[in-house]
């Protein structure tokens, strides 16, 4: 693996700042809280001295962040004055909250850091790295820094593909650079299990094998596993030494490792390896734990055990998230369960699962976090809720006095298009650039006690659609430097466009040092017809919708006049431009005021089969002079088939006719999914 063994490049950064100079810019990301430029730069030549006040294991990491970077130093006692870079730890430092704050004094003739503690001080050390050019030259400023958010993560879904720990590490140093706390797992879930477990060996031996490798492959063909050495078998899972050696690397970059076992769905390779445990003992035919079962309880104590040792995190996930619960209400121990312990729904079942569980997590000094679904029947009295589902769910959490961690999917899920789809490989989600992601505000509209419950942010990447290092790498980098930025920065002085610039720098370093980031400076941008309005004599006319053919409140972009007020929609339905339609497909009637000669009427569509989004299988245009007799004016029909990625359609009708009334109708073709138009021309 190739290490971070280069000195750093000159970022870009604009400082507000009182003193500093005309034209000149410090190049920090994520950006300090504060930073002062002056006059002159410190350089490090070949007896500049290190001093550093602090535990072993502190100076340790400090001195291999700089040995990696290509810089060495001499050892430098207390006394030593010019020169030299002092970092110590004090007790407290004024104006600073946050254990991971920092300080730094820059002149010419020396450096003093000061941290509350070593992980201060390797931050502090990583802002000394990015400030230095390629000899080795520190401006000469004042930084006074702290974080926003005490949890700053990454997730890294290693089910759906494998990836082993070499490439993990290589992760660890990228994100520790940007200053990020929290890595998070995905250990398990259907596509295979990736952690060894010695009193439960199936889950290593079978569970974590499949064929084929790819998953879009395995998960639309069989769904089966094989055994461990199979010809053509794909998978793979650390070993626990593996593990130890994970956490230690993270430990020494001050970034803890949080595991994620899921239960109680996404569970079907354990629920093969030991269909004892499902309610119907099927296999290949349950997701989800039996909760009435008490070989449930004693299989994830036992897991979760092996895991804690391994894991010295405060926190484990528990998942929680997406229970079909299909099985529950018919099976014997579930309904028995359910009435044992006074439970009224499936969704209070869950819960009891869940509390169960924390009770038994909080018996050895830890707690657990979960996705947004354990709200559902109740939360559990200490977790913490990872909100995924939007950003109710945090919020729901934290108006009940509980911590959240936000990473919400319309923000933070990597897995999405990061420019235009037809530039990029295929992707999971819809269009998420870099400044969508930079946009994002984890606290805003929240009140001041709530917002003090809100414990951090994370990005996530789920891999189902990115079979290769390359590619994980590739959907990552840059994105999540905005949420590291968001995690750290001051919310009121971030600026896009000037983060832009630090961030098209800081993947120059990634590159540079051996990661595939995606070329920010070679961006493509937004589609073309969201950037500007079109006019048309459709436009700011009324429209009466269908009484059996709503728009979906959940997509309803500008509401009853967002088909006619000349906005395009970009690459993806999230960007509140386009309206979406679930139940009867399109039809909306256009009321252009008088009778008009009419020589084109059309509609643009998406098409991105994965969350269920398709094109019409038929649409008919109609005119009408008086609102009650309508004429078709055309019927285009489309075979409507599933494909890959992304993709747009224009259904339209060009010709010359006469009427006052445009009646527009849309229908679904066999998959009845969503459809999504965001404006309907008439010219």
């Amino acid at each position: 693996m190739k290490r971070i063994i280069t000195g750093v490049v000159t970022l870009l950064i604009l400082c507000a700042c009182a003193h500093e100079r005309s034209g000149e810019r410090l190049n920090v990301l994520p950006q300090p809280r504060q930073i002062e430029r002056n006059n002159g730069s410190f350089t490090v030549d070949n007896v500049t001295g290190l001093y550093i006040d602090a535990l072993e294991s502190d100076k340790n990491s400090i001195t291999g962040l700089f040995k990696a970077a290509g810089f060495s130093f001499v050892p430098a006692s207390e006394d030593r004055g010019n020169n030299c870079i002092a970092m110590s730890i004090c007790k407290d430092i004024e104006g600073i909250a946050s254990p991971e704050g920092y300080t730094i004094d820059a002149t010419a003739e020396k450096i003093d850091v000061k941290a509350i503690s070593g992980a201060g001080l390797y931050y502090a050390a990583q802002t000394l790295l990015q400030l230095a050019d390629g000899n080795g030259t520190i401006p000469a400023c004042r930084i006074k820094d702290e974080p926003a958010f005490a949890y700053r993560g990454l997730m890294l879904d290693v089910s759906r593909h494998f990836f082993g720990k070499e490439f993990v590490k290589k992760q660890i140093d990228a994100i520790a650079r940007f200053k990020m706390n929290r890595l998070h797992l995905h250990l398990t879930d259907a596509a295979g299990w990736r952690i060894e477990i010695k009193k439960y060996p199936r889950l290593t031996e079978f569970a974590a094998w499949r064929k084929p490798a790819i998953w879009k492959d395995w998960w639309f063909g069989s769904r089966e596993y094989v055994e461990e050495g199979t010809e053509g078998a794909y998978g793979g899972y650390y070993t626990q030494d593996d593990i130890r050696e994970i956490v230690a690397y993270a430990a020494e970059r001050y970034i803890t490792i949080i595991p994620e076992i899921e239960m109680p769905a996404h569970s079907e390779e354990v629920l093969t390896a030991y269909p004892e445990l499902s309610c119907t003992h099927e296999l290949y035919k349950q997701a989800d734990f039996c909760i009435g079962n008490e070989k449930t309880y004693e299989f994830l104590e036992n897991v979760l055990t092996e895991v804690m040792e391994l894991f010295p995190s405060e926190y484990i996930h528990i998942g929680g998230d997406e229970a079909g619960k299909a099985s529950w209400p018919h099976c014997p121990l579930c309904q028995k369960r359910m009435k044992e312990e006074g439970l009224d729904d499936v969704n209070e079942l869950q819960s009891y699962l869940i509390q169960r569980i924390e009770k038994f997590v909080n018996s050895k000094g830890r707690q657990i976090i979960g996705w947004d679904e354990i709200l559902d029947g109740g939360l559990a009295p200490n977790a913490t809720v990872m909100s995924w589902r939007g950003t109710e769910g945090g919020i729901a959490a934290t108006e009940s006095g509980h911590k959240a961690i936000m990473t919400p999917g319309g923000y933070c899920y990597l897995d999405s298009y990061q420019d235009a789809p037809h530039t990029q490989p295929m992707a999971f989600g819809p269009y998420m650039p870099l400044e969508k992601v930079y946009s994002y505000n984890p606290t805003d509209g929240l009140k001041e006690e709530q917002a003090k419950l809100i414990y951090g942010v994370q990005g996530n990447l789920w891999v189902e659609y990115i079979p290769t290092e390359e590619l994980v790498e590739y959907m990552i980098y840059p994105r999540i430097l905005a949420i590291s930025e968001i995690g750290w920065s001051n919310p009121a002085t971030r600026n896009y466009g000037e983060f832009r610039q630090r961030a098209v720098k800081s993947v120059e370093w990634l590159k540079a040092n051996g990661y595939n980031a995606f070329d920010l400076a070679g961006e493509f941008g937004q589609r073309k017809e969201a950037l500007t309005q079109s006019e048309h004599m459709a436009k700011g006319k009324s429209v009466t919708y269908s009484a059996y053919a709503p728009f979906n409140d959940r997509y309803k972009a500008g509401g009853e006049v967002a088909l006619v007020d000349g906005i395009h929609g970009g690459w993806t339905y999230l960007d509140e431009k386009w309206q979406g339609f679930i139940k009867g497909g399109v039809d909306v009637t256009i009321d252009l005021g008088e009778e008009k000669d009419i020589n084109t009427v059309s509609a643009d569509f998406m098409q991105m089969c994965i969350p269920d989004v398709w094109f019409p299988a038929k649409v008919t245009i109609s005119l009408s002079s008086d609102s009650v007799m309508f004429k078709d004016i055309a019927t285009i029909e489309h075979n409507v088939v599933r494909d890959e990625g992304l993709s747009f359609k224009n259904y339209g009708w060009s010709g010359k006719e006469k009427g006052r009334y445009v009646r527009y109708r849309a229908e679904c073709g066999p998959q009845r999914g969503w459809l999504f138009t965001d404006e309907i021309i008439v010219k």
